[in-house]
């Protein structure tokens, strides 16, 4: 049994939670305002807080700042009726279990309940480490309210809240990036943010770009060069697809993490690493573990936070308001002013998979609206093969490598050939597409 306070204007709501959670054995004390709660929390010193968001005489983030630093007991679940980016953000970072959305689904509550239980401990440390809470900042461009941004968001909060390594995981296009700098922006917005892409640069290279070198290390070494996590001072370092990082280097990532100092390439002086390591991969890391080409210590220890990115293709509710948030910006980049989209071409972009994600949106978006000639966004050239997802069985079925073939072409014929590009939405490196390329005997593709 657990001891329940709600904290809820909506009478309606409190008796709903009042007969189901009492049906559960739990002892639940109502309040509906501010005042009264913060009466009845450290008297009736709950397990559990049901605080909603909006209340008559203020806001739950900020009764729940004055309980962190009050140190009152209880997990708190945050409940509320409207999605709201960064109070969801704050309210993770402020040590907050869960943040539940109106009409509340029991089932999802009663799971609630139990993890904050299940895991009192780490919730504590959490709510040590965050009681000072993070600054200001806005996360304008997480966009996105279906169940698996919600738990995005959520995670950012978390993660904001303690200086651990985050592995950020998701195919080419979802915004690894983009996540990255929100938990940046979180935390030290004033010190610098250093994004370093493992697969664009030469591996020979790679590890002078990290760690700088001294005069003379190597033939070239003309001066002394300041590296990426010496210059990223106690800000961010971002280390985007760490999957193709060789595994010599992999293990000197490894030593920068245990004993948070490095030297420079040709230098003897040992430099303190003060930054967090962020990471990303669109490759299963855990595979690659196993097939040798990624070092399984390392991967544990990138892998002490891990954020998910659903792709796009699992986000369709969300589209209309990605389009609507592309469209903003893609305005302001190209100084137009569209500013609607047919409902019937909504519905069409809703329905395409999207295996660019975002990316390929804001891609297809852009090239739309260069044709634009008034207000109302010109899709009639976005024809893509896949606009219907619930397409009738065929009657032959190609082998693998055949649809693997036709969708390289496809794929090629969308980016102009832009291998880049190509591989970032196919999710492979450049040797591999031009190993493909090679096998299914391709070229230069006519769009």
């Amino acid at each position: 049994m657990n001891k329940i306070l709600i904290i809820d204007d909506d009478k309606s709501i409190c008796q709903t939670l009042q007969l189901h959670l009492g049906a559960e054995g739990h002892e639940v004390v109502m309040t509906q305002r501010i005042a009264e709660g913060r009466e009845k929390w450290p008297e009736f010193s709950p397990d559990i807080v049901l605080l909603d968001l909006k209340l008559p005489d203020g806001t739950g983030l900020d009764l729940l700042r004055e309980a962190k630093k009050a140190q009152w007991p209880g997990a708190v679940i945050m409940i509320t009726g409207y999605q709201d980016m960064s109070s969801t953000i704050e309210a993770m970072k402020l040590g907050a279990h869960d943040y539940l959305l109106k009409p509340l689904n029991l089932e999802a509550l009663d799971l609630s309940i139990k993890k904050a239980r299940n895991f009192a401990a780490l919730s504590e440390r959490i709510k040590a480490i965050s009681r000072e809470g993070a600054g200001d900042f806005k996360p304008d461009d997480i966009i996105g309210a279906t169940p698996g941004m919600h738990e995005v968001v959520k995670q950012i909060g978390l993660a904001a809240a303690s200086p651990v390594t985050v592995l950020i995981r998701g195919a080419s296009g979802t915004g690894k990036e983009l996540v990255a700098r929100v938990i940046h922006r979180s935390t030290t917005p004033d010190e610098p943010f250093v994004a370093i892409n493992c697969s664009s640069v030469v591996g020979t290279l790679l590890e002078s770009e990290l760690f700088g070198h001294e005069k003379g290390a190597f033939t070239g070494a003309d001066r002394r060069k300041i590296g990426k996590l010496e210059f990223a001072g106690s800000g961010t370092v971002f280390l985007d697809e760490i999957s193709e990082m060789s595994l010599d280097l992999q293990a000197k990532i490894l030593r920068v993490l245990q004993e948070r100092e490095f030297e420079r390439v040709g230098g003897l002086s040992t430099i303190a690493f003060k930054a967090r390591l962020i990471a990303a991969t669109n490759r299963e890391l855990a595979a690659m573990v196993e097939q040798g080409s990624f070092r399984q210590d390392l991967y544990f220890r990138l892998k002490v936070f891990y954020i998910d990115l659903p792709p796009l293709r699992e986000r369709h509710d969300d589209i209309p308001q990605l389009v609507a948030h592309l469209l903003k910006r893609i305005n302001r980049e190209l100084h137009l002013r569209i500013t609607k989209v047919a409902e019937a071409d909504l519905k069409r972009l809703a329905a395409y998979e999207w295996p660019g994600n975002v990316r390929e949106l804001h891609n297809v978006l852009t090239r739309a609206a260069v044709l634009t000639k008034g207000d109302v966004l010109d899709l009639s050239d976005f024809r893509p093969e896949s606009a219907a997802p619930h397409a009738a069985p065929e009657t032959e079925w190609p082998p693998l490598k055949e649809i693997e073939r036709r969708y390289i072409i496809r794929v090629l014929a969308y980016t102009g050939n832009n291998y880049g590009e190509t591989c970032e939405i196919l999710g492979i490196t450049r040797p591999t597409l031009r190993k493909k390329m090679e096998d299914y005997g391709l070229r230069e593709v006519r769009s």
